[in-house]
């Protein structure tokens, strides 16, 4: 364990970011960058090296992780191989560091009599509930990495705690699981010309309603676009704007072409924050979630938001509704809050108002803290 003299204790971290290689981060990637912003602005707030933390992941010849201001270390292996080879045991986690923290399951094994603590992130474990939105062999690498993991961690990250229920059904000790909520405060200064020309290039040229997502099947777009379509059935004028970069599986997007659908694609988080902003209401109803950023970035831009009651979010710690709660797998259910949100402009503005307000409250910064707390607990 490093510490200064009279000073703060200041673990060292390394931190296997693996996912940022991915050509999707998704989720995962924004949280391990969401992680990064916030240490560094900890740093910036106290004058101070807070960690000495370690980027770990394969090798690439230009490497992004180096703008994070951190020490890069790279395995000299491409992604896929890197993996397999924590998978199977072949490659464990160096040496000589207090915290060994992956930002998934994805992990690296530890070394016998090892005495580095093993930290683990795990986001949600829906591939056990939802098994359909998930492959097979997706599953089984889940199950396995799982199944490593409380066998090797000391502790273990969640952003939530119905995720902690289900990790500790699964046999982590309970006192080993902590959850962080995440942050809301990632995105950059929205960029409206840029968002403006790309909305006007797909020929929406007012007020639009917005979704944004990996597109992959727990996402549940197909049930969003058939209750859109009865929506409009019943006046709804609005298109829908759907936005992210496509994950695996159908999405919904390949059925029949919906009248008033816009794909606009993957777009860079300037260009979101922008839609965001820029919207009437966001709309996001997945079956399952471990967190769910969507919403939270879309409250922070000051816009109401419909979004499922399976997205803790919006509603583990908020002392009244700040979104417009729907069931995931109820179409009817969905139509009727999209014709609400649209109508009810009281609603509307009050959603917003309160869930600007909730947004505001959650930063990288406390989760960055919390972090540290942990980190220095276990050195």
């Amino acid at each position: 364990m490093s510490a200064a003299s009279n000073g703060p204790v200041r673990p060292t971290v390394l931190l296997v970011v693996q996912q940022l290689r991915r050509s999707v981060p998704g989720g995962i990637g924004t949280y391990a960058r969401g992680l990064l912003y916030g240490l560094a602005g900890l740093e910036r707030e106290r004058g101070l090296t807070v960690a000495t933390v370690t980027l770990y992941a394969s090798w690439t010849p230009s490497d992004p992780l180096e703008d994070y201001g951190r020490e890069v270390r790279r395995v000299p292996l491409p992604s896929r191989m890197l993996t397999r080879a924590w998978d199977r045991g072949v490659l464990l986690a160096p040496r000589h560091y207090d915290i060994v923290h992956a930002v998934s399951l994805g992990a690296p094994g530890m070394r016998r009599g090892s005495r580095s603590a093993l930290v683990v992130t795990v986001h949600d474990l829906t591939w056990r509930r939802f098994p359909e939105t998930s492959t097979r062999r997706g599953r089984q690498w889940h199950e396995a990495a799982l199944k490593r993991a409380i066998g090797e961690a000391k502790a273990f990250v969640v952003p939530s705690s119905n995720v902690k229920e289900e990790l500790v059904e699964s046999g982590a000790r309970p006192n080993s699981v902590t959850v962080i909520a995440e942050g809301a405060d990632h995105l950059p200064p929205p960029q409206p010309e840029r968002a403006a020309a790309l909305l006007d290039r797909a020929e929406v040229r007012g007020p639009y309603l917005l979704t944004a997502s990996t597109l992959e099947p727990r996402k549940n777009l197909g049930r969003l676009l058939r209750a859109y379509a009865a929506a409009r059935s019943e006046g709804l004028e609005l298109p829908l704007v759907v936005v992210g970069p496509r994950g695996w599986g159908n999405p919904g997007l390949s059925q029949a072409p919906t009248d008033g659908v816009v794909p606009l694609g993957p777009v860079d988080d300037a260009v979101l924050a922008a839609l965001y902003r820029g919207t009437n209401a966001f709309v996001y109803v997945p079956l399952a979630e471990g967190f769910g950023l969507p919403p939270l970035e879309a409250m922070a831009q000051g816009v109401p938001v419909v979004v499922s009651s399976a997205v803790p979010s919006v509603g583990d710690e908020a002392s009244e509704p700040v979104a417009l709660l729907v069931q995931a797998e109820d179409t009817d259910d969905i139509a009727a809050a999209l014709l609400r949100i649209t109508s009810d402009r009281p609603l509307a503005a009050s959603l917003a108002e309160r869930g600007a307000a909730f947004a505001g409250s959650r930063t990288w910064r406390a989760a960055a803290g919390r972090h540290l707390e942990l980190w220095a607990r276990l050195s």
